[in-house]
């Protein structure tokens, strides 16, 4: 009787939830965060502005933390038992690191610390010249092409 009573409880919880509350995050459009960065001139400081400004600066943060977590679970398979190939790329890589930066394998580079508000224009500038046009088109594939073409990083060959 306690386990059909606990069942039927679970199961008005479940049917009470929000269905947003169960769905995944809604990824940002190039469209939206393009509506945010007009402002970014006149108003830098306005709730626009700094949505603009947060978002390519979460952007950009979350881009180098990954590519650095990435970067140090293959150093740590390299050190188990490595052959001498394993070692010499384990050696570059961390001389790209350390001349680059976490953002290198993102194919962007940032170099030494560029100021935010620099970039930050730059992607608003993109934005402005070539406006989106499509809902399905994302804020963070633009942001990434931005980067990418404004920041390349140089190639060793």
């Amino acid at each position: 009787m306690k386990n059909v009573i606990a069942t039927g409880l679970v199961s008005l919880a479940l049917l009470l939830t929000p269905q947003h509350e169960a769905m995944a995050v809604e990824p940002l459009s190039a469209i939206e965060l393009a509506s945010h960065c007009k402002h970014l001139g006149a108003s830098p400081e306005g709730v626009d502005g700094i949505f603009c400004i947060r978002y390519i600066q979460g952007f950009i943060d979350g881009a180098i933390a990954t590519d650095e977590r990435v970067t140090l679970n293959v150093a740590e398979e390299y050190h188990k038992e490595e052959t001498f190939s394993e070692r010499a790329t384990r050696i570059r890589l961390g001389q790209r690191l350390a001349s680059y930066g976490g953002s290198y394998f993102a194919e962007f580079c940032l170099g030494e610390p560029s100021p935010l508000a620099e970039v930050v224009a730059k992607v608003a500038s993109s934005l402005e010249q070539n406006p989106p046009k499509s809902d399905t088109l994302l804020a963070r594939n633009v942001v990434y092409k931005t980067l990418r073409e404004q920041y390349p990083c140089a190639r060793e060959d």
